[in-house]
């Protein structure tokens, strides 16, 4: 049984699949999905998730590029599971084709953590929760990432930490100069960004989070190259916080179609 089983990952890790040789970095097209536990994913993980598209790609926790399936994330292992990242991968890959005619790759890049407030998307910002640095974890791996890529979008779902009168007062400021510092930081000054509202059930719950969604929704007049992506009309998995498996997958084609608008734009 031993004998089988070491034979058995033996082959396995011969079978692991690699990025195609000789892929140029115009052809790898590289989107950070970025915020709290809405874009790391809480669904529950259906066969369709773990189906992997040939040209979709995602960096995994060991900084390696492996095929794309969820969870995407780690940053609660517990309670991970579908979020809206790979329905976007999986819509832009069949979309999108390269100028020269060459296949293009997605590659995702997830860094959220649920939980975090925008405050732990700060230089120095620390999430008590998982420990993490999250605004200089995402940057280390973005950095990583842009060896093999270019960048060329930046996913952001998060404010429900935020939705309290007191942070929601400064939630604009705080998220306007988080963008203009990942778009430095990553030497990008013109990359495309597409923020997500709150769910409607969320909504319900938090009044309070009305301002973020209205900031969220009001973002694309107020910085240039800014999408939103409304998830009015979804629904959550029964905890009034989350998005099901089904509604996070239409997030995804949400952010991707307000992606390729962005992107249309000269």
């Amino acid at each position: 049984m031993s004998v089988f089983l070491l034979v058995t990952s033996q082959l396995t890790a011969l079978a692991q699949a690699t990025l195609p040789s000789g892929l140029k970095p115009a052809q790898f097209h590289l989107y950070v999905l970025a915020g709290q536990s809405n874009m790391a994913g809480r669904g529950k993980v259906d066969t369709l998730d773990k189906t992997p598209h040939p040209r979709v790609w995602m960096l995994n926790k060991a900084n390696e590029w492996v095929p794309a399936t969820e969870p995407m994330h780690f940053d609660k292992p517990a309670v991970v599971g579908v979020g809206p990242g790979l329905a976007f991968g999986k819509q832009l890959a069949e979309q999108e084709a390269g100028t020269s005619g060459d296949p293009v790759f997605i590659g995702l890049i997830p860094t959220a953590v649920g939980g975090s407030a925008i405050d732990a998307w700060q230089p120095g910002g620390f999430h008590e929760q998982t420990k993490n640095y999250p605004y200089h974890e995402a940057i280390k791996r973005v950095q990583l990432a842009q060896q093999s890529g270019k960048l060329h979008g930046i996913l952001w779902h998060q404010g429900e930490s935020d939705s309290k009168p007191e942070r929601a007062s400064v939630y604009e400021q705080k998220l306007t100069q988080l963008i203009e510092r990942f778009r430095q930081v990553f030497n990008s000054p013109a990359v495309p960004v597409v923020v997500g509202t709150l769910g409607d059930f969320y909504i319900a719950k938090n009044q309070a989070a009305v301002q973020i969604n209205t900031i969220l929704l009001g973002l694309p007049k107020q910085v240039s190259r800014v999408g939103c992506a409304d998830a009015s009309g979804l629904t959550d998995n029964g905890d009034a916080t989350h998005f099901n498996a089904a509604s996070a997958r239409e997030l995804g084609r949400r952010y991707a179609k307000a992606m390729q608008a962005l992107e249309r734009k000269p």
